[in-house]
């Protein structure tokens, strides 16, 4: 598939296609006329990498974590290691903390409403 195809497919730009492979997040063939062409894979590798972008891991990291991956399932192939399981704990305890602070913002953001509301009603 051209690289619009992808794009259209994932709901990623072109330009961030583009901006994956200058990171080695993505690699493409090139046809004799040198435009991008992609295999049916990815797909899956782009969404996983947008998830992973989404979960806060920088482009560095995702690189790091990729090859570790079986783009089918997203299992860990032989390539994962200890320090890998390390790194990626660290970066799931970082998203629980911010889980957390979410939280916290919505409870206070739900006292403000309820207190706001019961103004309204007053008035």
């Amino acid at each position: 598939m051209r690289i619009g195809e992808l794009a259209r497919d994932t709901g990623v730009s072109e330009r961030s296609l583009r901006y994956y492979e200058t990171q080695g997040l993505l690699r493409s063939e090139r046809t004799p006329g040198g435009q991008r062409t992609y295999g049916d894979w990815a797909v899956d590798r782009v969404i996983r990498i947008q998830a992973l972008y989404a979960a806060g891991l920088n482009s560095r990291k995702i690189a790091q974590l990729l090859p570790c991956m079986r783009d089918t399932d997203g299992a860990p192939n032989e390539r994962a290691t200890p320090q890998l399981v390390d790194e990626l704990s660290v970066e799931r305890d970082r998203i629980d903390r911010m889980i957390a602070d979410l939280i916290r913002s919505r409870e206070v953001l739900d006292e403000v409403i309820e207190s706001a509301s019961g103004l309204l009603d007053v008035a």
